[in-house]
């Protein structure tokens, strides 16, 4: 469809006269619409897995398991646990109310809700979030991103058969029709890409002080951070497997690696036979092996790997044609090369020495850079861990592990700073798609005047020691 300026004002127009009708706010209704969407998902599981592979080159598993089985759990915890996150809360109101003791927060939606989704996890970053904007009892535009051509055209006919376009609607289109959306006003926006885009998304959401939730990638990468007492091997074999999925297009990716320099020839041998062991040694004809979205994201990675040509010790070659780049290893560079300092979204990986006596440099070098989205650590000081996990600005992350901090039940995603701000997942989505109001509960008897005029010093002592 051609999405006009008129048409998306149309939709945004239906969906906010449907929530003023008052239907999303029934838990009932809600649940109900997730269970649609669950339903949704299974009945077309593979008709997914296909627009994923012609998309991305993703193969079955891998893209249930990034993507479909991803909002398939989240859409479970949500009908478990909703009816629990959307009860008021009741608290006492303390004496200076006195003698209206009860005050209750509701949790009440935004209203109409723009998501606006990046091709790397289309289902994903789409689905996912609507199933909080669901839950929070709003209705949805969905600006799908027109790099997963096939995703985003599969996902408008299973939102069409399932919701009227006045409840949740999937827009396709560039960037023409993604300023289109932004110029409408949403009650509240959700974006997931860059930091720049990011920037031009809270510039227009400002002029009508739209909240707004970001995720984005960060401005210089996620770090990786390998002591010279990690488990060498165990730290090579998860970093290649995260560096191989999707060919690196994850936000939460790693961006390069630091190595104590006393571990670093080590690490770098056993990181090449990892990625070896999981997709050989020519991963570009790998039929499992993903590709990069567009001609001009290959284009871009080729050329920078072409830049460090003389260090590349494993990979650095690709098809063109088919859009595959091979995972490639670029040892050793430096901390302040232009490859460390951007966010790479591709199967690049530059790994950085550092001597294992002087962390705190290297942790202070990234602590002065833009806010990463992930921070992964690897050693067997867990006290050291713990203390940097602790004191260093990013979105989330682990030790001696990767991404799979994403999956636990119960705790945010999100970012800070230049990786983003909100947050979501479970019961953080909720919240994320719910604003707080506060009621207190008068009484019409027993109200004493201590706070209308006149006041007097008596009056003055009683409310003094009341409040106090």
């Amino acid at each position: 469809m051609e999405w006009s300026k008129e048409k998306v004002h149309s939709i945004v127009t239906k969906q906010r006269e449907f929530f003023k009708s008052g239907k999303t706010l029934d838990i009932k209704f809600r649940k109900e619409q997730l269970k649609k969407l669950k339903a949704m998902i299974i009945k077309n599981q593979k008709a997914m897995e296909e627009a994923l592979h012609q998309d991305l080159n993703r193969a079955p598993l891998e893209a249930y398991m990034c993507d479909i089985g991803a909002v398939i759990s989240e859409l479970n915890e949500t009908l478990h646990c909703l009816s629990r996150w959307a009860r008021p809360e009741c608290h006492f109101s303390g004496f200076a109310c006195f003698p209206s003791m009860i005050t209750k927060v509701y949790k009440m939606p935004y209203g109409v809700s723009l998501i606006v989704s990046p091709f790397n996890f289309p289902f994903l970053l789409s689905l996912g979030v609507l199933v909080a904007a669901i839950s929070g009892g709003n209705t949805a535009v969905i600006k799908a991103s027109s790099k997963s051509k096939y995703c985003t055209e599969l996902m408008q006919k299973m939102i069409a058969e399932t919701f009227p376009e006045e409840y949740v609607t999937v827009i396709d289109g560039g960037h023409d029709v993604a300023d289109y959306c932004l110029e409408e006003r949403f009650d509240k926006i959700f974006y997931t890409g860059s930091p720049k885009v990011g920037v031009h998304v809270m510039e227009c959401a400002a002029k009508n002080l739209t909240p707004v939730a970001l995720e984005l990638g960060g401005e210089n990468g996620n770090w990786a951070i390998v002591r010279k007492d990690a488990d060498i091997k165990d730290a090579a074999r998860k970093i290649a497997f995260f560096k191989i999925c999707n060919s690196g297009q994850i936000c939460i990716n790693i961006n390069q690696v630091a190595v104590a320099s006393e571990i670093a020839d080590e690490f770098v041998k056993e990181l090449k036979q990892a990625m070896i062991n999981q997709i050989g040694e020519d991963a570009v004809n790998n039929p499992e092996y993903a590709k990069l979205i567009a001609r001009s994201a290959y284009d871009w990675c080729a050329k920078e790997a072409d830049e460090y040509r003389d260090r590349i010790v494993f990979g650095g070659f690709g098809n063109p044609e088919t859009q595959k780049y091979n995972p490639t290893i670029i040892y050793p560079v430096k901390i302040d090369e232009k490859i460390c300092n951007h966010e790479l979204f591709s199967p690049l990986l530059p790994v950085v020495k550092f001597n294992d006596g002087e962390i705190d440099s290297l942790l202070n070098t990234i602590a002065n850079r833009e806010h990463g989205l992930a921070l992964y650590l690897f050693t067997k000081d867990k006290k050291w861990a713990k203390k940097v996990m602790k004191s260093q600005q990013y979105g989330g992350g682990c030790i001696n592990e990767v991404c799979i901090h994403l999956l636990v039940k119960g705790v945010p995603f999100n970012g800070t700073g230049h990786s983003g701000m909100g947050a979501y997942h479970g019961v953080w989505g909720f919240r994320e798609f719910t604003h707080p109001s506060t009621v207190l509960f008068g009484k019409t008897k027993c109200n004493l005047p201590l706070r209308e005029h006149p006041f007097n010093d008596k009056k003055s002592d009683l409310l003094h020691k009341f409040i106090k």
